[in-house]
């Protein structure tokens, strides 16, 4: 078994910045791991850090726990009974909503194979057992933080962008106006082409960036996350042989796409 050290009896404080914020807002962290001590340990240091921490027994509680939890953290063992953390971030990165969510790996497993094979399936992070707890603490804020940064960037540049798209949508829309197809052959025309070109999602997120939302508005009213906006709309640009936001939606208004 991966055993905590000593040091899990002391508990370093923490800053005045970080204890402000975990009592604003804790992170919702899941751990799933088949270790009953390591799991009760764990749990409690973590929360003495100040982060809200559910647990799960093997991947399957943990694939459960996460619809209903939408964590911000998932940190997991690897080699579990049912269902594995692999098998576990695999579900996760196929859900919607989950999708996004950062993972961390906890493994016995210490050898650079298996440390990239974890990466390779898009794990954010990867502590092998026995582990500091400092230092695993250290990391969950690390990968949070990251998150974080990504999410306010994203943010940033779509409040900064969307006076203009709004704009050049206006001017699209008024060049395509007059012309086009008759209002029969048109819908034709769109529902073949959504149900060749995109899934569902791909053509909900279509049909809103070419109303003017950006990502974060996206993401809101679908009840995602930015990350799986930004995602959609990449493969939007792939699929339609784009690369802006102005050039996608003149292509969805002149194949008659949109609304």
């Amino acid at each position: 078994m991966g055993l905590l050290p000593p040091a899990m009896t002391t508990l370093p404080s923490p800053s005045p910045d970080q204890a402000a914020e975990s009592a604003a807002s804790p992170a919702r962290l899941l751990l799933v791991d088949d270790e009953p001590g390591l799991r009760k340990a764990t749990q409690a240091y973590l929360e003495e850090e100040s982060f809200s921490v559910e647990t799960a027994n093997d991947g399957e509680e943990g694939w459960e726990k996460a619809q209903q939890l939408l964590p911000d953290l998932v940190i997991s063992d690897v080699m579990m009974p049912r269902l594995d953390g692999y098998g576990l971030l695999a579900r996760l990165r196929e859900d919607e909503r989950l999708a996004g969510t950062p993972v961390v790996f906890l493994t016995a497993k210490g050898m650079t194979a298996d440390r990239i094979a974890g990466f390779m399936a898009g794990v954010d992070d990867y502590i092998p057992k026995p582990f500091d707890p400092d230092e695993l603490v250290a990391r969950v804020r690390s990968v949070l933080a990251r998150q974080q940064r990504l999410l306010t960037e994203a943010a940033r540049f779509a409040d900064a962008d969307v006076g203009q798209l709004a704009r050049q949508i206006t001017e699209i829309r008024s060049l395509l106006g007059q012309g086009g197809q008759g209002g029969s052959d048109r819908q034709r025309t769109r529902d073949g082409a959504l149900q060749q070109q995109f899934t569902p999602r791909e053509a909900s997120v279509l049909q809103l960036v070419a109303e003017g939302l950006m990502n974060k508005q996206i993401a809101k009213q679908l009840g995602t996350s930015i990350r799986n906006v930004e995602k959609y709309v990449s493969r939007l640009f792939g699929k339609t042989s784009t690369s802006s936001r102005t050039e996608l939606v003149r292509y969805a208004l002149e194949n008659h796409l949109v609304d």
